[in-house]
């Protein structure tokens, strides 16, 4: 029996992930053919169904690379750093993938088939629930050294971000004039007034 070598077959398997996100976000995850992707990947249908029987577990495989990238991101952040200046930084990321035509369109068809896929639906929820872990545990140790206010309960402000984050993405879906980048500095800015000890509190 053939041994697989494992750095050629996840290259390969990277290089249809490529394809089909190219794909997705030129047609749309449904009207997008399994030829195309073929094509884009320049691979035969046999060998692509050798690594993924379905579009659906090309999909599949998307969200859970995208879920595994976040987790990534959050267990690099040093627990002695600037929590705080890490939490803007990391809004800073979500808004230059937001500029990323080809992210943005992708991310929205997976949104789409997250509502219409149980399977898929699933996989996205799993992984907004631990963005929102991540992030609460993010905000409870900096308020806890007076980075964040203490008085804010972490999971709803954690819910609150995650909101936030995607509102940003669906504002530049259907607002031609928003531009994530150019919103960098009102971004940070609210985000300061809501979290920042002493920040003056909301009128009703």
């Amino acid at each position: 029996m053939r041994k697989v070598d494992p750095e050629k077959h996840e290259a390969k398997r990277r290089q249809i992930l490529e394809a089909a996100v190219a794909c997705f976000a030129r047609k749309g995850f449904h009207r997008t053919s399994t030829a195309e992707i073929c094509a884009e990947a320049g691979m035969s249908p046999g060998n692509l169904f050798h690594y993924f029987p379905t579009k659906q577990s090309i999909i599949a495989a998307i969200v859970e690379e995208e879920r595994r990238q976040t987790a990534d991101y959050f267990e690099g952040i040093n627990p002695s750093s600037d929590l705080f200046a890490e939490l803007l930084d990391f809004m800073d990321i979500v808004l230059e993938l937001a500029s990323d035509p080809t992210y943005l369109k992708l991310a929205l068809e997976i949104a789409a088939e997250a509502i219409r896929d149980e399977e898929i639906g699933n996989l996205v929820a799993k992984t907004d629930t631990e963005l929102q872990t991540a992030l609460n545990t993010l905000l409870r140790n900096a308020a806890a050294r007076g980075l964040v206010d203490p008085t804010l309960d972490p999971a709803d402000s954690a819910r609150w971000i995650a909101a936030l984050v995607d509102g940003i993405f669906s504002r530049v879906a259907v607002d031609p004039g928003f531009s994530p980048l150019e919103q960098r500095p009102m971004l940070r800015l609210l985000i300061t007034r809501f979290l920042r000890p002493g920040a003056a509190p909301a009128t009703a």
